[in-house]
């Protein structure tokens, strides 16, 4: 698969704190412990791992429970040993594993995993599946497109109770006839379409649906699944939440501070905080409700907790607790022996406010390190973008600015020379007559001005009508531009941050994720434009 890369900072909102991780770390090393581009920062974050040995046999008997194919078996015998460590990567539960970059996480992680084997360190991927957020209108539907590239929603029916978990919600139609519908046209359509509705089939959760078709995807990699929500899991991250409450306060001001150390270094922060926020939701009736913190008090749903109760509820019942999204990754690199994390922007600038809970509640922070990120274009994209002269980052600015593009290139070569020089000689005319009848009369110069607007406006209309009038006789240019948009630049996002990965392998074949992992390249930061 041929390739070429983009630098992030050329790619729409791309945020400052992201771009500085990438390129400039040096700026944002108070926020991160190590480079994530260094060979030197593994061994490093490595050193600094410490896993009681019953803590460890624990979780490989807790990830037993969802992880039975052979590759992932032989990765539970390696996380079995005292030595080894865990590459991480995580996603919500999305109708079809949501957008592909879920799989750009997938495949990073192990490939992460291989390379830092061979450079003598042991370590399995995990894959922690957020099945306990519970925005269902995040998660209940998908992006894919057809042969002709338009996009097309898929959304999946669900009956959910308010704040349910995701992962506990059962589907009551996943949308399998307009997958089918939009898959058709595509060679591997009917066999790639077939397997995602088997494994989203009605009844099944987002969570057992997300489950088994990323395991049936990725099967050769290994990839250990994590669900937070297993009660073994849930009993070994209590000893954490436990110390959470104790030091609720301290917590509360280091995070106060961190956020205003991003804005004043003029950066972003991802998730608000206030004094009253808690780092906790409590799951009660199938519900996960918010904690209010005041002082040693905490509400939730008009009833009031203190600080004790909750401590005597954890011990008891550690499944009632859910961490909010600053302290989840903590939990995440308290559970297992974590040497690097992959994240997209936003999880990364999560962790960039939850170091100073990492700093007081581990002691230790893993590697953080961008996920791959790839945009896919097939042969005949390749063909219309050379010809007509077109880079990727022509294609992000939306169908209606591609088309204009298009439309320009259409017009005759010497037309295009003749509305240039028109366009200097009417300037410079409109310059003699300004100069000259405004030493006439000083107070002509507004109605002048108007004149002169209208006489540009009028000029570039003609211009336009030209441009769109050349597309009009061009309907296949028209085509062109939405085929080039409908798969580069899709609802105005990258392609990749709302397609599943199911209309690129139905497009490509299941061969296309051993090609995408071959293509993870950890000395380049950049994103990829990969041609299948």
């Amino acid at each position: 698969m041929p390739c070429t890369c983009i630098r992030h900072t050329e790619l729409p909102h791309t945020t400052k704190l992201f771009a500085d991780l990438v390129y400039q770390f040096d700026r944002v090393r108070t926020f991160y412990h190590y480079p994530p581009y260094s060979v030197d920062a593994f061994p490093a974050a490595a050193a600094e791992v410490r896993l009681d040995p019953a803590h460890r046999a624990k979780l490989v008997d807790a990830l037993a429970a969802d992880n039975s194919g052979e590759a992932a078996r032989r990765n539970l015998d390696r996380l079995a040993q005292p030595d080894t460590l865990v590459v991480a990567s995580g996603q919500q539960v999305g109708l079809y594993t949501g957008p592909v970059y879920t799989i750009y996480k997938v495949l990073s992680a192990a490939r992460l995993s291989a390379a830092l084997i061979e450079q003598g360190i042991s370590a399995v991927p995990v894959f922690w599946l957020a099945t306990e957020d519970h925005d269902l209108e995040e998660i209940h539907h998908t992006w894919v497109f057809d042969a002709a590239n338009h996009p097309v929603r898929l959304q999946a029916t669900a009956a959910s109770t308010p704040n349910q978990p995701v992962g506990t919600v059962r589907l009551d139609d996943n949308a399998a006839e307009q997958l089918q519908a939009a898959l058709a046209g595509l060679p591997f359509g009917t066999e790639v379409g077939q397997m995602a509705i088997e494994a989203y089939a009605n009844g099944s959760t987002f969570a057992s649906g997300f489950k088994s078709l990323l395991g049936r995807l990725l099967e050769p990699y290994g990839v250990l699944l994590l669900d937070p929500q297993l009660p073994a899991l849930r009993e070994l991250a209590a000893p954490l939440l436990s110390q959470a409450i104790r030091q609720a306060p301290q917590l509360t001001a280091a995070l106060l501070d961190r956020g205003r150390q991003l804005e004043a270094a003029g950066y972003h922060v991802q998730v608000h905080m206030e004094g009253k926020t808690s780092l906790f939701f409590l799951l009660e009736n199938g519900r996960r409700t918010a904690l209010r913190r005041s002082g040693d008090s905490y509400a939730t749903n008009g009833a009031t907790h203190s600080s004790a109760e909750l401590l005597a509820r954890l011990d008891g019942n550690p499944s009632d607790f859910s961490p909010n999204a600053l302290l989840r990754p903590v939990v995440q690199d308290f559970l297992l022996p974590t040497v690097a994390y992959i994240g997209g922007p936003a999880e990364l600038a999560y962790l960039a406010q939850a170091e100073a809970l990492y700093a007081r509640l581990l002691g230790r922070m893993p590697v953080a390190l961008p996920r791959a990120a790839f945009t896919i274009v097939n042969a005949r994209s390749q063909k219309l973008l050379g010809r007509y002269g077109l880079e990727i980052t022509d294609v992000l600015h939306g169908a209606a600015a591609l088309e204009q593009r298009l439309a320009d290139t259409l017009i005759p070569a010497h037309l295009h020379a003749a509305f240039d020089a028109g366009h200097d000689r009417i300037e410079k005319a409109l310059d003699a007559i300004t100069a000259q009848l405004l030493a006439f009369d000083p107070t002509l110069d507004d109605a002048l001005a108007r004149s002169r607007r209208k006489i540009e406006y009028q000029f570039g209309k003609i211009r336009a009508k030209a441009a769109r009038e050349s597309l009009r006789r061009t309907e296949r240019a028209r085509a062109d531009a939405a085929y080039l948009s409908g798969l580069i630049f899709p609802e105005k996002t990258l392609q990749e941050r709302l397609y599943s990965v199911l209309p690129f392998l139905a497009r490509h074949g299941l061969d296309l994720i051993d090609q995408l992992y071959s293509s993870i390249r950890f000395d380049c930061p950049d994103h990829q434009v990969l041609v299948a």
